[in-house]
C-alpha cells in the first residue's frame, strides 16, 4: 500500500482539534500525576504508551494507592474495556487487502475520538488518513501530561489543588449529558456515586484498598444495569 499524501494531510486537518483537546485533558491528568509522585519522563512515556484518559486516571489512582501490578492489570482492562469494542467495528472500516501490520498500528491510535473521525470517512478507510491524525494528536496528549506534571511541581500547592479539579470537570462533562437524556443512565451514575462513598465508610469493604474497590463497584454496578437494562439490537 502505498503512501497517500492527500489522506495523511486529510487526517492531519481533522487531528488538529483533538491535538488542542488532548492537550488540554491531558495538563489536567498531568497535575493529578504529579500528586502520585509520578516524574515528567515517566508520565510522557505513560500517556505516549496509553492514549487513554480515564484508563491512565485510574492507573494512576492506583499508583498514589500503592497498588499491585494486578490491581493495576484489571482497572486499566476494566476502564478500556470499550475499546475491544471499538477494535471490532473499526476493523470492518479496512479494505479486506489492507495489510496486517497497518491494521495493528492503526490499533494503537484507537480513541473515542479517532474512532469518530474515522468511521465519518468513506467506504474504506485508509490507514494513511489515522496516521495523519495521530500524528498531532499523540504528541498533544504525551506532550500536554508531561507539561502538566511539570507545572504540577513548581506550581503553589493551592493552584495545584484548585487544576486538579478540572480533570473531575472533563469526567462529569462525560456523564452529565447522558445522564440529562436517560433516566437509565442517571440512575448508574447516582448509583455509582453512592456506592463509591459507602465503599470507604462501610465496614470490612473500607479495609480494601481504593483499587479493588473500584475493580469491584465497576463489576456490580455494571454487571447489573446490564442485566436489568440491557442494549437492545437496534442500540436502544
Amino acid at each position: 500500500m502505498k503512501f497517500s499524501k492527500e489522506e495523511f494531510k486529510a487526517g492531519q486537518k481533522d487531528g488538529i482539534t483533538i491535538a488542542l483537546g488532548y492537550f488540554a485533558v491531558s495538563f489536567a491528568l498531568g497535575i493529578a500525576m504529579a500528586n502520585a509522585g509520578i516524574s515528567a519522563l515517566q508520565g510522557f512515556v505513560m500517556s505516549f504508551l496509553n492514549l487513554a484518559s480515564a484508563g491512565e486516571y485510574a492507573g494512576t489512582q492506583v499508583i498514589a494507592a500503592g497498588g499491585s501490578y494486578l490491581q493495576m492489570a484489571v482497572i486499566t482492562l476494566i476502564a478500556n474495556a470499550r475499546y475491544l469494542l471499538m477494535s471490532c467495528a473499526f476493523s470492518q472500516k479496512f479494505s479486506p487487502d489492507t495489510p496486517v501490520y497497518h491494521r495493528f498500528l492503526t490499533g494503537y491510535g484507537i480513541t473515542d475520538e479517532h474512532f469518530a473521525i474515522a468511521i465519518s470517512r468513506g467506504k474504506y478507510l485508509d490507514p494513511f488518513y489515522m496516521y495523519g491524525a495521530m500524528s498531532l494528536s499523540v504528541p498533544g496528549w504525551a506532550v500536554g501530561t508531561m507539561l502538566g506534571i511539570i507545572m504540577g511541581n513548581v506550581l503553589p500547592a493551592r493552584i495545584v489543588s484548585a487544576l486538579s479539579v478540572a480533570l473531575y470537570g472533563m469526567f462529569l462533562a462525560i456523564i452529565i449529558p447522558p445522564a440529562r437524556k436517560r433516566t437509565s443512565i442517571l440512575v448508574i451514575v447516582a448509583t455509582g456515586f453512592v456506592s463509591s462513598y459507602l465503599g470507604g465508610v462501610l465496614p470490612y469493604v473500607s479495609s480494601l484498598s481504593s483499587g479493588t474497590r473500584t475493580i469491584l463497584l465497576t463489576l456490580l454496578i455494571a454487571g447489573t444495569a446490564a442485566f436489568v437494562k440491557p442494549i437492545g439490537e437496534d442500540g436502544q
